[in-house]
């Protein structure tokens, strides 16, 4: 495939506007387009309403990127992941920049973005290791170029490679305003409930056991472990479950006590919810 180049008064660019296959746009994380630039002249770009993702990396330069009414200032190494759906201005700045850039979508793009932002994600941010988001966008942009019969799969793979690096990121259990005893506290009960899930266990019953206020407790365990109380309650027991059912015969009576959960009509609805099928389903499948 030709790799269109675009040499204009305000910027130097390459880039491949890339049209997926039909599958791919219905199916998976697709690439839109992908490139590199250098501003020749400060300018400004202003999108919106657009159904597609934007990451960015600054390579060289500054500039100033405008979203959701707060001015980021960006310099060389900062990365940028926006939802385009919302407008977004970015502008160069006296010292002209040089970026890489990919536009991308996909079914479930919205929910992974919204886990990005409960995880702490920015839509600006400066990255441990650069270097490895480079090494992404110019794999985007090889695989866009080359004539490769899978290659829809092969950039499914680099933009979930992108996306898990974003997570990491993103990922800022400090940034909880509590103090580092406190900290000690959350890790402590997490302990206790990875040994203590098979009993049954409340807020109330934690907040008395370790001096802490309840709600205080649901909003800072959140923020340190990325989902509440209950739901890492849920996800310890519906392990335990999956790990009976594979490799004991118990009933499901049975089951449901040994995973904390008395009442095994209760167990059976909640395994579907998480899994999709009954536990005697799974059991059946594995």
């Amino acid at each position: 495939m030709d790799t269109p180049l675009f040499d204009g008064k305000l910027v130097h660019s390459s880039r491949i506007i890339y049209t997926p296959s039909p599958f791919a746009r219905a199916s998976l994380l697709h690439l839109q387009e992908v490139g590199s630039l250098q501003a020749r002249q400060p300018h400004d770009s202003a999108r919106k309403d657009l159904s597609s993702y934007l990451f960015f990396l600054v390579e060289h330069g500054s500039g100033l990127l405008e979203y959701e009414g707060i001015s980021h200032t960006l310099n060389a190494g900062d990365c940028v992941f926006l939802d385009c759906r919302k407008p977004y201005l970015h502008r160069t700045g006296k010292d002209l920049w040089t970026l890489r850039w990919a536009h991308f979508f996909g079914p479930n793009m919205g929910a992974i973005y919204k886990k990005y932002q409960e995880r702490g994600g920015q839509p600006v941010f400066r990255p441990r290791s650069p270097e490895h988001f480079a090494q992404l966008l110019q794999e985007l942009y090889r695989l866009a170029s080359s004539d490769d019969y899978v290659r829809d799969m092969q950039i499914y793979g680099k933009l979930v490679e992108l996306l898990t690096l974003l997570m990491e990121e993103s990922w800022h259990p400090g940034t909880a305003r509590v103090t580092h005893g406190k900290k000690q506290n959350l890790q402590e009960i997490k302990e206790y409930l990875d040994t203590h899930f098979t009993e049954k266990i409340t807020l109330d019953h934690l907040s008395e056991k370790f001096y802490i206020n309840k709600f205080y407790l649901t909003r800072v365990f959140k923020e340190q472990f990325g989902q509440s109380v209950t739901a890492y309650l849920v996800q310890l027991r519906i392990t335990q479950a999956k790990r009976m059912l594979r490799f004991t015969d118990h009933n499901m009576e049975a089951i449901a006590q040994d995973c904390g959960l008395s009442d095994a009509n209760y167990f059976a609805r909640l395994f579907k919810k998480v899994e999709g099928i009954s536990p005697g389903e799974y059991r059946r499948q594995w």
